[in-house]
């Protein structure tokens, strides 16, 4: 059994590939594999080059595979499904040509659920009709990487978006076909979402492709829910601390990681405001450290 340890841009706070404040995909590269990391994931479509030779010459020269790519887009509403279409698939073909394994799936914030991260007794719930087409256009997005790209697709809970709480992911996995949608499942998220990710990860390891490790500061969760903090303002203060200094039992979660023989690989991801973080390269020199210590 191996587990192997990654990182990725959004420790760098790179969320969207056009954000003026994103450090250089270089310095990104060279960062991470400076820290002790083997692996890094893709980025947000564009951010890095989509010339595979650009990209594989950059990966070799700094000693890094690439893990995966993430789509972060508004599955949520059907009137971006093209924009959510257009990241799909610039995702699949870069994660294709570099013989990364694993496409995640996000559904993005939306305002409708900004105001209740946190909050699963306050949400605003979709309707039946609503849910079955969102179910719809995930299904749909994962059987294209699954059956014609060959990856591996994982679902990734993450707040503000309509998969927060752990009765939305686990009504996804019920209603959807486990050969083409896996988990990547992410231990702050959840976390933040007001679950046990220890329990979780306990209860679907069979179904976990791919893990992100993220640690949430409590003091600083408690305010944001208590004050309705924007997620990104959230993570401008500070909610995801470096691995160990949060609420996530990392030593239980190996635990059953190896117990279960997980054969795969772990990717850290911190979120951070890339203006307000003074030193996300010393994060992520910190958090491998840390990983390393308790064994991974």
């Amino acid at each position: 059994m191996t587990m192997r340890i990654g990182n990725a841009p959004c420790s760098w706070g790179v969320e969207f590939a056009g954000d003026p404040r994103n450090p250089p995909w270089r310095t990104v590269l060279r960062q991470c594999a400076e820290a002790g990391y083997t692996g890094i994931e893709l980025g947000p479509a564009g951010y890095m080059p989509e010339d595979p030779s650009v990209l594989a010459e950059a990966l070799e020269g700094n000693g890094l595979e690439l893990i995966g790519g993430v789509v972060f887009r508004a599955f949520h509403d059907a009137g971006q499904w093209d924009d959510v279409m257009d990241g799909a698939v610039r995702t699949c073909k870069a994660l294709a040509a570099h013989g990364a394994q694993h496409l995640v799936l996000i559904d993005s914030i939306s305002p409708r659920r900004a105001p209740t991260a946190g909050r699963a007794d306050e949400a605003e719930r979709m309707d039946a009709a609503e849910w079955a087409s969102f179910r719809d256009r995930i299904a749909t997005v994962a059987r294209m990487g699954v059956e014609e790209y060959g990856l591996t697709v994982g679902i990734h809970a993450h707040a503000a978006g309509f998969i927060d709480f752990e009765p939305e992911l686990e009504r996804l996995l019920d209603e959807v076909d486990e050969k083409i949608l896996r988990i990547c499942f992410d231990t702050g998220h959840h976390s933040y979402a007001g679950y046990d990710p220890v329990a979780f990860t306990k209860r679907h390891i069979g179904r976990i492709s791919y893990m992100h490790f993220k640690d949430i500061d409590p003091e600083v969760k408690a305010a944001a829910i208590a004050n309705r903090t924007g997620f990104y303002e959230a993570c401008g203060q500070g909610i995801f601390c470096n691995l160990g200094d949060g609420d996530v039992d990392f030593l239980a979660v190996r635990q059953i990681l190896l117990d279960a023989g997980f054969d795969g690989w772990c990717t850290v991801e911190q979120d951070c405001d890339p203006l307000l973080d003074p030193d996300p390269a010393g994060d992520a020199r910190t958090n491998r450290a840390y990983l390393q210590s308790i064994g991974f």
